[in-house]
């Protein structure tokens, strides 16, 4: 190739003082350029090379931002953000069967869970995340609605012991999965995997159904597993083991288990974890405010455990924010493991990237910015006093940085969010329809 040979045209051109791949790990490329052509990033290399090689239709110039991959949220509950401080400051079991179950048996449906998921979007995709593994009921409203708006998600299929909205049978929570599987199999955005709720909703039977019908179709299972000490006891009480060997027993403690939460784990559950390939997503915020306990992340991180992060619900947390979500898991790990070295900001961040999409088998895809992966990518402006002076990239965007300095996305090469503006979301619209869901709720009778 001479000098004066023809540019490749290319569709865009991200041009940062940082670009932040995340594999290779701990790398930061100063005054880089992303060049993207349809949904596929085609090369990472110096901005000079870049504008010598590509003539490009769009170029976007950010010269005090770093562009990093598109954050994961690896558990997410997003209908649930209409119920956002609905039923705040109180445990887990009292949170879930005093307020959250009667009012969701009041109001759960295909619209409710259509526009939770888009308030849910819009909130997410201003913080810079671009996928999400959900976990609620309607799978086919709620992968209807991510495609709709050109987010990427892996969907849960909900499998529970009692009826809902959704499903009133066991069979009929296996039939529905398998229809929502069908319908999705081969979506570029939009993937499916098995979602029984929890060890102590769910049956020997039905956990074995979950375990055949994912291995026949080559889909994860996302399973809430070791959340809070009272799911231990109870399940030594009913099936005479702790949660996790129940789980082995019933041949599920593999590499396509995303188990999530984890906060009561023995030396012994960690090595079985990293030896079955199990993932584990951490939601510290939502553990820390419903009191369920802590995750060991350095030492699953120690033992070689895929580890994630997600935010759970709103409803839980209460908000979206992978950004705080990111520094929170990290400060709270060296906390857990008495250690101030462990889980640093390098790795943090792989988690709420990288490791989230391996969590959720979507590493081939997303996660890290390299050539032949997909083009969802996020800016986030470092100009501002709160991240000055800029010593170090990496600890600036875990330890310093807020949601609020996103300013672009790109999700599968299509712009998202331009100067901190959603692109293709009616933001007005959104809030107003958050607003009479808030009347309809707020007019619900609670038992007691």
């Amino acid at each position: 190739m001479t000098d004066h040979a023809t540019p490749e045209p290319c569709d865009l051109l991200i041009e940062a003082g940082f670009v932040v791949p995340v594999e290779p790990h701990a790398v930061v490329l100063t005054d880089h350029a992303v060049v993207v052509q349809g949904s596929v990033v085609l090369a990472v290399l110096p901005v000079a090379e870049a504008r010598a090689r590509f003539d490009a239709a769009e170029i976007v110039s950010r010269p005090d931002a770093a562009l990093m991959p598109g954050l994961v949220n690896a558990h997410a509950h997003n209908p649930m953000t209409l119920l956002r401080g609905i039923a705040d400051d109180m445990p887990l079991k009292a949170w879930l069967q005093q307020h959250i179950w009667p009012i969701e048996a009041a109001v759960m449906g295909p619209d409710y869970v259509a526009d939770g998921v888009t308030l849910a979007i819009a909130e997410m995709l201003r913080g810079g995340t671009t996928c999400c593994n959900e976990n609620y009921f309607f799978p086919d409203v709620q992968a209807a609605t991510y495609k709709r708006h050109g987010f990427r998600a892996r969907v849960g299929l909900p499998v529970i012991d009692f009826p809902s909205a959704w499903a009133k049978s066991d069979d009929e929570y296996f039939d529905r999965a398998g229809e929502v599987h069908d319908q999705w199999r081969g979506d570029p955005l939009v993937a499916t995997a098995f979602a029984p709720h929890a060890p102590y909703t769910v049956d020997d039977a039905n956990f074995e159904r979950v375990r055949m019908l994912a291995d026949q179709l080559d889909v994860p299972v996302h399973l809430h597993l070791h959340e809070t000490a009272q799911e231990v006891q109870q399940s030594i009480e009913e099936h005479g083991q702790r949660p996790i060997a129940r789980m082995d027993r019933l041949g599920l403690l593999n590499d396509r288990l995303i188990a999530v939460h984890m906060t009561q784990l023995t030396e012994a559950e960690i090595a079985l974890c990293a030896e079955r390939g199990v993932s584990v997503v951490h939601c510290p915020e939502s553990n820390l405010k419903l009191a369920s306990g802590f995750c060991p992340a350095c030492a699953l991180q120690r033992a070689g455990v895929t580890l994630a992060i997600g935010t759970d619900g709103a409803a839980s947390n209460n908000d979206l924010d992978m950004m705080g979500e990111m520094r929170t898991a990290a400060i709270l790990a060296k906390a857990v493991a008495q250690d101030a070295a462990g889980f640093d900001a390098f790795s943090a961040l792989r988690a709420a990237t990288l490791g989230g999409a391996k969590a959720i088998g979507f590493d081939h895809l997303i996660g890290s910015i390299q050539p032949g992966k997909q083009a969802d990518l996020v800016c986030v402006d470092l100009a501002a006093l709160e991240t000055q002076p800029l010593h170090h990239v990496v600890s600036q965007l875990v330890y310093a940085t807020g949601r609020h300095q996103v300013s672009d996305v790109w999700i599968a090469g299509r712009r998202k969010l331009r100067d901190r503006q959603l692109v293709d979301m009616d933001e007005v619209g959104i809030i107003a329809n958050a607003r009479q869901w808030r009347e309809r709720i707020g007019a619900i009778d609670l038992p007691g």
